[in-house]
């Protein structure tokens, strides 16, 4: 595949860059955000963090709002951001809604005209992207992953369907049952159809029925988030969770919202989760 860098700047030592890419998956180009930290050389590979960030949001909020690239140097990480949707001309989208369409991929294949033509999150977070990054800059093969809210629904479902793919999972704020909130029925519905069962395959809870373990998930929620808890539905996720003593913590916090100020306060404690469960 052809790379085309479009910036790159110097931070805490290491690299931000932006890097756009022609995908299969997606049939258009995108843009993913790279950080590579000051050690990382081929000779000295470090795995990858994937982050996928909500809706309305591109591969750029998590690389300039939570400092993350200081708490990838110091834990040894390589990130990753793509972005949330195909975009460009001749990629279908909604005029009147910032919760569908471009900047609101929901991590899902699409099945339903138009968006079946470029819609395929799934397929491009879960295969083409790892393999496109692993080919073009010094990486291993451990990964794990992490978003929020839209993003956290993605990282949720994709790792706990592709157990082999990832050490670890995380999230802040993430849409845990979409098949029972007004966002995931509105978005599933055009993305994927009327089929209740298509939709199972990309709800967490869904998903946690079938199993009885999981690789350890750590999950953050703001209690003071406008969006707890008739869109998230937290509590759904965790009916689930006690019963079957999965390894997955919960954690509420008292007054904390939605924003990337929530995303900062906790960020490095998912850095040092992720790099406690990393298999090697």
């Amino acid at each position: 595949m052809a790379l085309t860098k479009i910036s790159s700047q110097r931070v805490f030592g290491g690299y931000y860059q932006r890097w756009a890419f022609q995908s299969n998956a997606l049939n258009s180009q995108t843009i993913i955000g790279v950080y590579l930290p000051p050690d990382v050389t081929p000779e000295r590979p470090m795995p990858v963090l994937y982050w996928l960030s909500g809706l309305t949001c591109t591969d750029e909020n998590m690389m300039q709002k939570a400092g993350i690239q200081r708490l990838a140097n110091h834990y040894g990480w390589v990130i990753v951001a793509p972005d949330t949707s195909p975009r460009g001309e001749g990629i279908a989208d909604s005029s009147d809604r910032y919760d569908l369409g471009q900047g609101a991929g929901f991590y899902v294949n699409a099945t339903q005209e138009p968006w079946s033509a470029h819609y395929r999150m799934y397929d491009y977070i879960s295969e083409e992207l790892p393999a496109f990054v692993e080919s073009h800059f010094p990486v291993t093969q451990e990964r794990a992953i992490s978003g929020h809210s839209m993003g956290g629904l993605g990282a949720l479902v994709i790792g706990l369907r592709n157990t082999e793919r990832y050490s670890s999972i995380s999230a802040f704020s993430p849409i845990c049952n979409p098949m029972q909130c007004q966002w995931g029925k509105d978005a599933f519905s055009c993305y994927l159809g009327d089929d209740r069962q298509q939709w199972e395959q990309y709800d967490p809870v869904d998903i946690l029925k079938t199993v009885n373990t999981c690789h350890p998930i750590l999950i953050d929620q703001g209690l003071s988030d406008e969006f707890y808890p008739h869109q998230l539905l937290t509590q759904h996720l965790e009916s689930i969770v006690q019963p079957k003593s999965l390894p997955i913590d919960i954690r509420y916090h008292e007054t904390y919202d939605h924003s990337y100020y929530f995303i900062a306060t906790f960020l490095e404690d998912h850095l040092e989760f992720h790099t406690k469960h990393l298999r090697y």
